[in-house]
């Protein structure tokens, strides 16, 4: 049995409360800020004397109106002085925001629009002795342009806006889109959209532009060796064996040259010249059956994949430097088949992001 005795349950006086605050305060006195915050880091503001937490209001204003006066006593910690600067002092290549997203209106080779959803990355340096950038600075500068009909020189201006807006040396405007365009079947006259993983960069570096021009382009390769076993089997000893195929995608970036516009479709075009066995959109029985049969014409492993890509890149003069990223996700094996070419010196690199490869794999 329990016996509560009412002096131990009693609620203390509010007497009680101040004699054991000034208890409280008066070891507080005699001891150093370590010897609080052991104790207990909210005792701070007890033993300080200080007065109460203000009863803030718990209701958002809606009618508040910031004025220029108000304005100006607001914080910005990363306009500060370079005193706020933690960490290495160090000049940094690319500060900035990614993959805030838009509805942007293209142009298409047959003088049409298209507005499609479009993430962007906007980036710039900044100077070693500079705490940080304002980064809706860069959204402000690009939105100025949003409403134009996007071409490389209207993405340029929005590089000027924001490179002086943010008074770097060093700026980068990266857009991603999916471009739709309708594509026949091979046998059957159907149509239906294939789209198309593109991305256009403006890349300013110690006052040099470059535009470059990005596309995944999603093809099927038939392994050329597993097709010459597979007729062996036919041939000698009369079993029916299939080659294996797999749905493969080459990432081809270019950098564009001169004043003659390399449209989306110049560049499409291109890599089905190089390889034709591109992935099917609408399909009948009779495009089935001629798809087999254009694999079967144009068998290919990952090494010929880089080349035929390059030959075709190689020709076209409004292309500069370019690089091919190809990857064949292979059926037979439990791993992928890749290779990278490139030409010139803007995409040579030594070390490639561990994450490459797995970046091009495609669920249409």
């Amino acid at each position: 049995m329990n016996v509560h005795t009412p002096e131990l349950e009693r609620k203390p006086s509010r007497e009680a409360a101040r004699e054991a605050l000034a208890l409280l305060r008066d070891w507080a006195g005699a001891s150093d800020d370590d010897e609080i915050a052991e104790l207990d880091p909210a005792i701070a503001r007890l033993v300080s004397g200080a007065d109460a937490y203000p009863d803030l209001a718990r209701e958002y204003d809606a009618a508040f109106d910031v004025d220029a006066e108000y304005k100006d006593t607001l914080p910005d910690l990363q306009n500060g002085p370079s005193s706020l600067i933690r960490g290495a002092r160090r000049a940094i290549q690319h500060v900035g925001i990614s993959n805030f997203r838009l509805p942007v209106t293209f142009r298409t080779r047959d003088n049409g629009n298209v507005t499609l959803e479009t993430s962007v990355t906007g980036s710039v340096s900044l100077d070693a002795d500079k705490k940080g950038i304002n980064m809706s600075r860069i959204m402000r500068s690009f939105y100025k342009h949003a409403e134009k009909t996007f071409s490389f020189e209207v993405i340029e201006s929005a590089l000027d806006d924001y490179k002086s807006d943010l008074e770097s040396f060093d700026a980068r405007i990266n857009m991603r889109l999916r471009f739709p365009l309708r594509v026949e079947s091979l046998r059957s006259g159907l149509e239906g959209f294939q789209y198309y993983d593109i991305a256009l960069e403006l890349v300013e570096t110690a006052g040099q532009r470059r535009k470059i021009m990005h596309l995944d382009y999603v093809y099927s390769s038939t392994c050329p060796c597993s097709l010459e076993l597979s007729e062996h089997a036919r041939r000698e000893r009369g079993v029916l064996a299939t080659p294996h195929s797999q749905r493969s995608v080459a990432r081809i970036s270019v950098e564009t040259t001169g004043d003659d516009c390399l449209w989306f479709e110049d560049l499409i075009e291109l890599c089905r010249k190089a390889v034709p066995t591109e992935t099917q959109v609408m399909v009948k029985r009779e495009d089935e059956q001629a798809f087999a049969e254009l694999n079967g014409a144009n068998p290919i492993f990952v090494e010929d994949a880089a080349r035929l890509f390059a030959e075709q890149l190689q020709k076209d003069a409004r292309i500069g430097d370019f690089r091919v990223v190809a990857s064949h996700q292979e059926s037979l094996h439990s791993h992928d088949a890749v290779s990278v070419l490139t030409e010139g010196p803007l995409f040579e690199q030594e070390s490639l992001d561990p994450k490459l490869f797995s970046t091009l794999f495609h669920v249409g």
